[in-house]
């Protein structure tokens, strides 16, 4: 939950224009609330405008927009620096900021006309790291699918559907939670789900996903789901508790599943699994890279071509196919 109370109104204006006009998810605008609150806290702490030790503690609300105007494009160094070297952020993490910077600061300029200079006009991303994606092997995917199928656990049905989308159709964690039983056309094998941005998109269902699905239905609580701004009444998935089932819920289940399936957790987690489809379709289903993106609701292809490296065998494979290997 955002304090509004606790943000100077500039920052409460480019949060309500987030909202209505850029239409981006609760969830981005609470991230660019955390961001940028912590990169006005730094501001007060760099221009020696406060005397609290506790950064955490630093008030941001008196902050006026003449501050905001002396600030310059080494003063945002500065902080990725403060990041770095007291936080030792990652550069993920810094890249999340540096994106926060740039948008609320072109806003600022171009959209609320309070501040004529820019000085994020020039900020550089970081340069990340590249890391291949860790996923799960065909056999660990087909080990964690039967140990979700067993049928010890009383919910084994909603368990191992919940297994077989993330396994195969690689969706996210909210889109998964998300999901209201209207949103699947049984006719069509397909089903539409909200992703990052509030973005709609199509995910097509094979066989093993319409079975599963079908199979939880048929045992999916009728009675006594509570009536409440979850709208539990329309989730396709419930906890016991017979309301929407909860992010937290998930990702237990699926921790407690990797485990009895004898998976590192500390390795393979929900997200992973989202890697696991997407390099699964990629390396045996010769999927196109474009339509892998479209499945991942990616929107830039750079993101999607993490899943296109190719694993040692493949390597292999491709010297021993060498016109010259048998000479």
């Amino acid at each position: 939950m955002i304090k509004r109370e606790d943000n100077p109104d500039f920052l409460n204006s480019f949060l309500d224009y987030s909202t209505t006009i850029l239409n981006k998810s609760p969830n981005s605008v609470k991230e660019y609330n955390y961001d940028l609150a912590t990169f006005l806290r730094f501001i007060k702490l760099h221009f020696k405008m406060t005397d609290e030790k506790e950064f955490k503690n630093i008030i941001i609300n008196d902050i006026s927009i003449n501050t905001i105007k002396k600030i310059k494009l080494e003063d945002i160094h500065a902080f990725l620096a403060y990041l770095t070297n007291e936080n030792h952020s990652k550069a993920a993490t810094r890249a999340r900021k540096v994106s926060s910077i740039r948008i609320f600061f072109n806003y600022l300029s171009q959209k609320a006309n309070l501040i004529e200079i820019n000085p994020a006009q020039n900020l550089e991303t970081p340069k990340l790291d590249k890391r291949l994606p860790k996923y799960l092997s065909l056999d660990d995917s087909k080990k964690l699918l039967d140990v979700a199928s067993n049928e010890d656990n009383r919910n084994c049905e909603r368990d191992f559907a919940i297994i077989t989308l993330f396994l195969n159709c690689g969706m996210r964690l909210s889109e998964l939670v998300g999901i209201n039983i209207n949103d699947i056309d049984f006719d069509e094998c397909k089903m539409n789900v909200i992703g990052k941005g509030n973005k709609e998109r199509t995910i097509y269902l094979n066989k093993a996903c319409m079975r599963a699905i079908s199979e939880y239905l048929n045992v999916r609580p009728k009675e006594g789901i509570k009536r409440d701004n979850k709208h539990s009444e329309k989730a396709l998935f419930l906890s016991e508790r017979r309301e929407r089932i909860s992010n937290r819920t998930v990702q237990h289940i699926v921790n407690k599943e990797l485990q009895q399936a004898g998976l590192d957790t500390r390795k393979y987690s929900v997200h992973k699994l989202r890697h696991t489809a997407a390099t699964l379709m990629y390396q045996y289903g010769n999927v196109d890279i474009r339509a892998l993106q479209e499945l991942l609701g990616h929107e830039s292809i750079s993101t999607t071509e993490i899943y296109t490296h190719v694993n040692n065998e493949q390597i292999r494979n491709a010297v021993e196919s060498n016109p010259l290997a048998n000479i």
